[in-house]
C-alpha cells in the first residue's frame, strides 16, 4: 500500500529494513531536502516563533521519520508535503508538551554563565546611556559622539562637521546638559 504519494515504478521499489541500499537512502533524503527542505524550515520556524535552531532540528527529525517510511513515500509525489507538515507539526507539539510537563533542568553551569556584578553594572549603564542618548536631538548626539566617544578635539570635530569651533563648544555643553537631564530622569546619577 502506498501513502497517497503516487506510484514509483516497480524497478525503484525500496527494500525495507537492513536490505536498504546506502545510495538509495542518500538519494531519498537528498530529494526530500531539495524539494521540501526550505518549505519545512519556513513552517517549522513559524511554528517555533522564529527559533531557527530548533526549527532545523525539527526538520531533521521529520526527514528521519520520512526516511523510515521510504518504502511507501515518494519525495516527488504531491501527497508527501502534507505528510511532512503533519509530522513536523506533531513533533513541535510533542516538544512543547514535553517542556511543559517537566520543569527545566538546571545545573551549576548556568550559575557560571551569569555575569558578575561588575559586568552587570556596566551592561546596565550602557543600556541606560543608550536610552538617554536616544532622547537627545541628532545634533546633540552627533557632537557627543565626536567629542566624547571618538575623543576628537574641538578643531577636528569642527572640521568633520563643518561648523565653527565656538559652535562645537556650545553644542557640546548643551548636549552634555541634555544628557545629564535624560540620565537623571532614569535615576542614573553617576555621570
Amino acid at each position: 500500500m502506498r501513502h497517497s504519494t503516487g506510484n514509483r515504478g516497480t524497478d525503484q521499489k525500496r527494500p525495507t529494513g537492513r536490505a536498504r541500499d546506502r545510495a538509495g537512502d542518500e538519494a531519498f533524503v537528498r530529494a526530500l531536502y531539495d524539494k521540501h527542505g526550505m518549505f519545512m524550515a519556513r513552517v517549522a520556524t513559524g511554528l517555533l516563533c522564529g527559533d531557527t535552531h530548533q526549527a532545523q532540528d525539527m526538520v531533521q527529525e521529520t526527514v528521519l521519520r520520512a526516511w523510515r517510511h521510504a518504502g511507501v513515500l515518494d519525495p516527488d509525489a504531491e501527497g508527501v508535503r502534507p505528510w511532512l507538515v503533519t509530522v513536523l507539526r506533531n513533533l513541535v507539539i510533542d516538544g512543547h508538551r514535553a517542556r511543559r510537563a517537566r520543569p527545566p533542568e538546571t545545573d551549576d553551569t548556568t550559575l557560571a554563565d551569569l555575569p558578575g556584578p561588575e559586568r552587570l553594572e556596566r551592561a546596565l549603564s550602557k543600556k541606560i546611556v543608550r536610552e538617554a542618548l536616544a532622547d537627545l536631538t541628532l545634533q546633540h548626539r552627533e557632537i557627543l559622539v565626536h567629542a566624547h566617544f571618538l575623543d576628537h578635539s574641538v578643531e577636528r570635530t569642527s572640521q568633520l562637521l563643518g561648523i565653527p569651533r565656538g559652535t562645537v563648544k556650545s553644542r557640546t555643553h548643551l548636549a552634555l546638559r541634555a544628557l545629564r537631564t535624560a540620565l537623571a530622569e532614569r535615576g542614573y546619577t553617576h555621570l
